[in-house]
């Protein structure tokens, strides 16, 4: 029998479809009321106003229903403000295999700010890429160019 945290784990991304809200780093935490049965869920959006968080909720319960627990509640929290450090490894291998160049992990500790200066083309690993447009298929991406491939490519925006 499929537990609450593995039907929520496995959540699809609506917008990056190849990742789980998990591998994202999105899914901060489902905790289920042993008294109650009741499974409250708790997520992050990637940004404040991303368009797929109403999706996102709607797939959460829909997941959670299908494995007895129809009543649950999904909690939005913004604080702390979802990082893509919050990416799980095999969420950033699951970008690069799709095409999409998964940002490097930020510093901790505050300080400076990482300017990227160079994107590897998750296609054949080249640094000489060049950003196309700063807006790519989805606000939290922009769109690359490997100059070595010619073949562009998204970018997952480093927040």
């Amino acid at each position: 029998m499929t537990s609450p945290g593995e039907a929520v784990a496995a959540v699809v991304d609506p917008e990056i479809r190849v990742v789980t809200i998990a591998d994202l780093g999105i899914l901060r935490a489902v905790e289920e009321d042993r008294a109650t049965g009741r499974v409250v869920v708790t997520i992050t959006p990637t940004y404040t106003g991303c368009p797929a968080m109403d999706v996102i909720r709607a797939d959460i319960r829909r997941a959670l229903a299908a494995v007895g627990h129809p009543d649950a509640e999904v909690r939005t929290v913004h604080s702390p403000a979802w990082s893509t450090d919050w990416i799980s490894e095999a969420g950033r291998a699951k970008l690069a295999a799709a095409g999409i160049a998964p940002p490097a992990p930020a510093t901790s500790g505050g300080g400076a700010v990482p300017l990227t200066l160079a994107v590897r083309c998750p296609r054949c690993g080249s640094p000489e890429t060049e950003q196309i447009s700063r807006f790519g298929s989805t606000a939290c991406k922009a769109l690359w160019r490997c100059r070595s491939c010619s073949e562009p490519f998204d970018h997952l925006k480093a927040l």
